[in-house]
């Protein structure tokens, strides 16, 4: 939860309220989420879950820890291939695959990071970008992606050998419990006592290093974690749609993330959630305008940005503030 979005006079937060709107909130979500699939496509519901996974975990690096990643596409695409190709080339059970898939992305993680986490602000943003645009060349050219047609018919499986996957309501719950499961991981690091010092490194970094943080292992294990869990909503993402192609791992997915995330309202906790089922939703029911999708898609953005500053649960937040000082 980001305390300091419009809290701009004197009163302060209040933990109390902030717990209980949280929990609030929390309860609705799961209400939500538990009756979609019986209002939409099971299917589209679970794409829309692993999405908005995608965007919690960009939400932790950008939101909390002040980093903006142009990159994230590669960590969601090598997920994203590692479990198809787990799945259907080496025959692993699901658990197995979207496991490979998290994990090829922790190691990614680790590598680009270590490499991206030396400077700051345009530059991380620009080095993350062009490590993506590697893994993008690297995923067009290797033998095991399948290039421009990458990898097809994804085996989906048996949860613990016992819960048939290909029943569309089974993956729905299936890809649900993962969601929550990632979702309260993000919930508890944010208020981790490591989550603060990562929203004091997005505040002041040269106050932070005074203290005596090594910030940069601080940044280095967000950028890890945000990787892994987009990995895993990218492993997720292949097992749902029983493909993976050379469209999760391309620049326009990074972009389509940050636009989630400012959109939803960067910094909040359930904000990425909301960005990803407008976009993901616009672009599933305005599928028939073909390319005007995407101006349809900068439209309603260039509006969101204007209308709701904070993004649109920043601005609902702020207001229920606003609504419980008076």
């Amino acid at each position: 939860m980001s305390h300091d979005h419009g809290l701009t006079d004197g009163a302060g937060p209040d933990p109390a309220w902030e717990r209980r709107y949280e929990r609030n909130a929390f309860i609705l979500m799961l209400a939500l989420f538990a009756l979609m699939p019986f209002v939409i496509y099971p299917r589209f519901g679970s794409q829309l879950l692993c999405f908005a996974l995608f965007a919690c975990a960009f939400n932790l690096l950008i939101g909390f820890g002040g980093l903006l990643s142009f990159g994230h596409a590669m960590f969601f695409g090598m997920g994203s291939y590692l479990s198809a190709h787990a799945a259907k080339i080496w025959g692993m059970p699901v658990e197995l695959a979207i496991l490979t898939g998290a994990a090829t992305s922790l190691l990614l993680g680790v590598l680009t990071g270590l490499l991206a986490i030396r400077r700051q602000g345009i530059y991380f943003a620009m080095i993350t970008l062009a490590l993506a645009q590697m893994v993008f060349f690297f995923c067009l050219q290797a033998p095991f992606t399948g290039g421009e047609d990458g990898i097809q018919s994804v085996p989906r499986g048996k949860i613990l050998g016992l819960v048939d996957l290909n029943d569309p309501l089974a993956m729905y719950y299936f890809v649900l419990a993962v969601f929550v499961a990632a979702f309260g991981l993000i919930h508890r690091i944010i208020h981790s006592p490591f989550g603060q010092v990562l929203k004091a490194i997005r505040e002041n970094e040269p106050r932070a290093i005074s203290l005596g943080y090594r910030t940069e292992r601080y940044k280095l294990a967000a950028f890890v974690i945000s990787a892994t869990l987009a990995g895993l909503a990218g492993a997720l993402k292949a097992i749902v749609a029983q493909n993976a192609s050379l469209t999760d791992v391309h620049w326009s997915m990074s972009g389509e993330v940050v636009l989630m995330t400012l959109l939803g309202g960067m910094g909040t906790v359930f904000g990425p959630i909301v960005g990803a089922l407008i976009i993901i939703s616009m672009q599933f029911y305005l599928a028939g305008l073909g390319s005007w999708v995407t101006i349809a898609q900068g439209l309603i953005f260039v509006v969101c940005v204007l209308a709701f500053r904070r993004g649109i649960v920043g601005e609902i937040e702020a207001w229920l503030r606003a609504r419980r000082k008076h």
